[in-house]
């Protein structure tokens, strides 16, 4: 059976509702072999969608050694954290040489947090500029962030402890899905913290109910082979989780939500 898909927004191509992303062992460095097999199993469990960002240590280049000719198999994607237009086109240069591909599918600005950091990236000689540009040069084919710009996709957390606190399931899906934008989950497991909750024996109950929001794919990071093949196996046999069983869920989880949204940053 394979990976469902969704539509990602506007843009409109269908990804697996399961995406590998950048964290895990992918953000380290001279861990070549091990991301070799974890990048190229992700593939051939039929995965499409893969992320990483500058800031990822080695990530980017992991990719760029394990993709070769499977690169046009799958949906691309990377991050600039840089502020000013020079400084992201430099990050989108060295993210394409360590990709070794010409172009990227899906460019995000990252790690958006403050009022101050739009004003930035919006502002005369903001990274903006640099986005649009590599759309514009086909460096890129869509760019993505959380902003009032007219972005192709946003990314956010997905998890049951969002509603405790500056809920983005609340105030941006919504927003997001209205104008069409794909929405990319991430953080659906918190950095796998809820592990450490006595009530807690498996995170599937964390992926569906990810999954279970107005969200195209849901991206996590993975330690190893067997990471992937257990979310994989969710995603194959995910079935939307019922309202009344996502309310359950975040009850246990709100006494811990506030110290568990440590994990958000």
């Amino acid at each position: 059976m394979d990976i469902p898909k969704r539509k990602l927004g506007k843009t409109g191509v269908d990804v697996t509702i399961l995406g590998l992303g950048g964290e895990g062992i992918l953000r380290t460095f001279g861990y070549d072999k091990e991301t070799y097999n974890l990048i190229n199993r992700a593939l051939d469990l039929g995965i499409n969608y893969c992320e990483s960002a500058r800031a990822y240590s080695g990530s980017e280049s992991y990719y760029g050694k394990a993709l070769r000719e499977r690169r046009h198999d799958i949906f691309l994607t990377s991050k600039s954290h840089a502020r000013d237009m020079e400084g992201a086109l430099a990050h989108l240069q060295e993210t394409l040489k360590n990709m070794r591909t010409d172009h990227i599918d899906l460019w995000q600005v990252h790690d958006v947090r403050t009022p101050g950091d739009l004003r930035e990236i919006f502002g005369p000689g903001g990274a903006i500029e640099a986005f649009v540009h590599a759309k514009e040069r086909g460096m890129t084919r869509f760019i993505g962030v959380a902003s009032q710009f007219d972005f192709d996709t946003v990314l956010l957390p997905v998890n049951p402890a969002e509603p405790e606190h500056m809920s983005f399931l609340e105030d941006v899906v919504p927003l997001a899905n209205e104008k069409h934008m794909g929405v990319i989950g991430m953080k659906v497991y918190l950095r796998g913290v809820p592990r450490q909750l006595p009530f807690i024996s498996t995170m599937k109950p964390f992926y569906d109910f990810a999954l279970s929001q107005a969200v195209s794919t849901v991206v996590i990071g993975c330690d190893d082979i067997d990471q992937i093949e257990e979310n994989v196996q969710f995603a194959k046999s995910f079935k939307p989780m019922p309202p009344g069983d996502q309310k359950k869920l975040i009850s246990s989880i709100s006494p811990y939500a506030r110290e568990l949204m440590m994990y958000k940053l």
